[in-house]
């Protein structure tokens, strides 16, 4: 009898060292469009794994002093559960993909050195592919050139740059969405550098970090029509909110219209209002279509990546969540 005893807590021991050495040799990612309910299970799984840690990878969220319109977790939200690179640079700083790949991965080094598990949380595809596939060593941004870019993308629309862009460097324009202002404009700032095409220089791309291959991605992937009615839903409620108090306080601030950080959705809009080019209705409007047509391009995205895991529905639905917990068993 104690022989058997003495086998079955050998067994249970094994079984439960087992499970939380899979544990730290992994990393996991949860992404996913916006309003998918990405926080909601990133919480949850680390506080299932017990030792888990969220790195933020939303390109919003990165910024500080900007809230209503960005989804940010509430201190309530996180329930004690570490986050990182949330509220992490200036607004007025253009933190780039390259920048959070570099602070990614040495958040990743510190968690895991701490015996912790990281979890990416967020819906920035290019932040999560910068990460896992670096890229090459490019020029450093040409303020000129990239005030050029601009007025051309606000005189004559960003698909005209898309169409520049098709002529010098087709192969890259046929990876891109034509509305895509940043990376096209990035791409045509390469090209007019270097006179070479980011898909000349790709061979030149670093070698992935060790980690890369223990990413393992699980995409949200809610119903469309659901998903679009939660997005109408926050959207109206980020102006309730005061969104357009906070944009102009941070104008106030010096935060300039053209950052990265009041070029996001909702924020753009309404820099528009106060510039008085659209009606505060519009801006509203047309934030809740800038958000939707946003989350189409998440899911045409993460539909591109390979090796990632598809779950059905949204974040916060608690049978989603055991699935998810069942899988990683």
């Amino acid at each position: 009898m104690k022989i058997a005893n003495f086998s079955s807590v050998f067994s249970l021991c094994y079984s439960v060292f087992s499970v939380a050495k899979n544990f730290q040799n992994s990393i996991y990612a949860i992404v996913g469009p916006t309003a998918s309910g990405k926080t909601e299970i990133g919480v949850e799984l680390a506080l299932k794994i017990g030792s888990g840690e969220i790195i933020n990878c939303d390109s919003v969220q990165i910024y500080k002093e900007i809230k209503i319109a960005t989804a940010k977790p509430s201190v309530e939200e996180m329930r004690g559960v570490p986050h990182h690179l949330l509220d992490y640079v200036p607004p007025n700083i253009n933190y780039t993909a390259a920048d959070w790949a570099q602070d990614a991965s040495a958040k990743i080094k510190e968690i895991e050195e701490r015996g912790n598990v990281p979890i990416l949380v967020g819906g920035t595809g290019f932040y999560l592919r910068a990460l896992r596939h670096p890229f090459f060593e490019s020029p450093k941004p040409d303020e000129k050139l990239r005030a050029k870019l601009k007025e051309i993308k606000e005189t004559k629309g960003a698909e005209h740059l898309y169409k520049i862009l098709k002529r010098v460097d087709r192969k890259s324009a046929e990876k891109l969405f034509s509305r895509d202002y940043v990376r096209v404009s990035r791409a045509l700032e390469v090209f007019f550098q270097t006179g070479k095409t980011i898909t000349e220089l790709q061979p030149n791309r670093a070698e992935p970090p060790e980690f890369a291959r223990r990413i393992k991605v699980f995409v949200l992937n809610p119903p469309r029509a659901c998903l679009y009615e939660r997005i109408n839903k926050r959207a109206a409620k980020h102006f309730e909110n005061g969104l357009v108090e906070e944009v102009e306080l941070l104008r106030e601030r010096g935060v300039n219209d053209d950052t990265n950080a009041l070029g996001a959705h909702g924020y753009r809009r309404v820099c528009e209002y106060l510039r008085g080019e659209r009606s505060l209705e519009s801006a509203i409007e047309q934030t809740k279509q800038d958000v939707r047509n946003y989350a189409k391009r998440q899911m045409s995205w993460f539909r591109r990546e390979k090796d990632v895991i598809w779950l059905d529905g949204f974040g916060d639905d608690a049978k989603l969540q055991q699935k998810l917990w069942q899988m990683l068993k």
